[in-house]
C-alpha cells in the first residue's frame, strides 16, 4: 500500500458513523428548508457516507480526493442553486473532505496526550463542539441583520435578489436614509455628546473609588464596593425608575433655584444617569489591574519629595492607564447603547440613538433601523478590539504573558 494508506484500521466504523451523522445533520437542515426534513436526513447520510467509502476505498493521495470532493459538491450545488451554489458546494466540500480524513488518519489525536481514554477525547471535542453552537446561537442575529441593512427593497426578509446575489438586490439607500434625515441626526448627535461626557465622568469618579478601595486602611471595603457596583446587578428598570424620581427633585432644582436652562438641565440628567451605569465598570477594571500593581513605587516617589497629586500622575497613572481606558470604553459602549434610562429621565431633546430606533420599531417599521444596528455594531467590534489590545498590553506591563 502507499504512504496514504491510513495509520488506523480500525477507525473506519467510527468515520463513517461520524460521517454519516453529519452528512444527516446537513441533510435534515436542507430538507427542513425544502419541506422534507425526513428525507433530507436519509439522503444527506447516504450520500456522505457513499462519498466517504468511495474515498476510503481509492487509496488516492488525500489531496486529490479532497479535490475530487469539492468538484462533487459545486457542481450539485451548481445544479441545484445556479452560481452561488458553487462557493457554498466549495465550502461544504472542503469541510467534509477534511472531516474525513481528520477522522480516519487519526488526525485528532496529534495534539492530545497519548494517554487519553476514547471518553476524554470525545469529552475534549464535544466541550469545543458545545461552546461553537453557543457562540453560533449569539451571533446569529447579528449575522442576519448585517446583510439585510443592505436590501434595496423596503423589507425586513431577504428578498430573492439578495438570495441570488444580484446587485439589483442590494442598496445604500437605507445609510443614506440614516445620514440624511433630520430625527436620526439629532439623535445620533445627542448620543455623542451624552456618551463621551458621562465616560469622562465614570471614568474620573471610577478610577478615584477603585485607588481608594485598594487602600488597605480603608474600612467597610467590601460593603462600599457592593453599593458601587450595584448598578450592575439591579435590573435596570428599577434603577431606571429611581433615577426617574431622584433626578426629577435635581431638575426642579437646578430649574427653579439655580435657574438654568431646561434642555441643558435634561442633558445634565441623562449624563449623571448614565454616569452612574458607566461607574461599576471602571471600577472593577480599574480594580482588576491594580492588584499588580506595586505600591511600593508610590512610596519611592513619596520619599522623594513628591506630592500625592505629581505621584498619581507620573507613576500610578501610567502603568493602570489600560485599566482606566478599558472601563472608559466599557462605560461608553453603555452610554451609547442605553435605551431604559434616558426614557425615564431625559426628554425628548434628549433622544438617543438607541431611543430613536425603539421608537422607529414601535411607531414606524423602518429598515434603516438595520442600517443603524449595523453601524452600532462596527463601532461595538472597534471598541471592544480596542479593549482586548489594552488587555494584552496591560498583561505586558505586568510581566504577563498575554494569553
Amino acid at each position: 500500500m502507499n504512504k496514504s494508506q491510513p495509520l488506523f484500521q480500525n477507525n473506519i466504523v467510527f468515520t463513517l458513523s461520524s460521517m454519516g451523522l453529519v452528512g444527516g445533520l446537513i441533510g435534515l437542515i436542507i430538507g427542513v428548508a425544502n419541506g422534507s426534513g425526513f428525507l433530507g436526513l436519509l439522503i444527506g447520510i447516504l450520500v456522505v457516507v457513499f462519498i466517504s467509502i468511495a474515498a476510503i476505498s481509492t487509496g488516492q493521495n488525500e489531496n486529490k480526493v479532497r479535490y475530487i470532493i469539492c468538484a462533487f459538491f459545486a457542481f450539485a450545488a451548481f445544479y441545484f442553486l445556479g452560481i452561488v451554489g458553487i462557493i457554498l458546494g466549495l465550502l461544504l466540500g472542503w469541510f467534509l473532505g477534511w472531516y474525513l480524513y481528520w477522522l480516519y488518519l487519526g488526525k485528532y489525536r496529534t495534539k492530545l496526550q497519548p494517554y487519553l481514554s476514547s471518553s476524554q477525547v470525545l469529552w475534549h471535542y464535544l466541550f469545543r463542539v458545545i461552546c461553537g453552537v453557543i457562540f453560533v446561537f449569539l451571533i446569529m442575529p447579528i449575522l442576519v441583520v448585517m446583510p439585510l441593512s443592505f436590501n434595496s427593497q423596503d423589507f425586513f426578509t431577504f428578498t430573492p435578489e439578495m438570495l441570488k446575489f444580484e446587485p439589483e438586490g442590494y442598496s445604500l439607500k437605507h445609510y443614506r436614509d440614516f445620514f440624511t434625515n433630520n430625527e436620526w441626526q439629532r439623535s445620533f448627535k445627542n448620543s455623542l455628546l451624552i456618551a463621551p461626557v458621562a465616560t469622562l465622568v465614570s471614568v474620573s469618579l471610577g478610577t478615584l473609588a477603585a485607588i481608594g478601595l485598594s487602600q488597605s486602611h480603608v474600612p467597610f471595603k467590601r460593603a462600599i464596593m457592593a453599593i458601587l457596583i450595584s448598578p450592575m446587578i439591579v435590573p435596570l428598570i428599577i434603577s431606571a425608575t429611581g433615577m426617574f424620581f431622584f433626578y426629577s427633585h435635581v431638575g426642579n432644582f437646578l430649574e427653579d433655584t439655580i435657574g438654568l436652562d431646561k434642555n441643558f438641565v435634561g442633558y445634565v440628567k441623562v449624563i449623571l444617569a448614565h454616569s452612574v451605569l458607566g461607574i461599576p465598570f471602571v471600577i472593577i477594571t480599574v480594580t482588576a489591574t491594580l492588584v499588580g500593581f506595586d505600591s511600593s513605587l508610590t512610596r519611592a516617589a513619596a520619599s522623594m519629595g513628591a506630592n500625592p497629586i505629581k505621584t498619581f500622575f507620573k507613576i500610578q497613572m501610567p502603568l493602570i492607564l489600560p485599566g482606566v481606558i478599558s472601563g472608559g470604553l466599557f462605560a461608553f459602549i453603555t452610554s451609547f447603547d442605553e435605551v431604559v434610562v434616558v426614557m425615564f429621565v431625559g426628554s425628548t431633546n434628549q433622544k438617543t440613538l438607541p431611543w430613536q430606533m425603539f421608537t422607529g420599531l414601535r411607531e414606524q417599521i423602518s429598515p434603516t433601523i438595520l442600517a443603524v444596528a449595523t453601524i452600532l455594531v462596527a463601532i461595538s467590534i472597534a471598541l471592544l478590539i480596542t479593549i482586548e489590545m489594552l488587555r494584552r498590553r496591560s498583561e505586558k506591563l505586568r510581566g504577563i504573558t498575554p494569553s
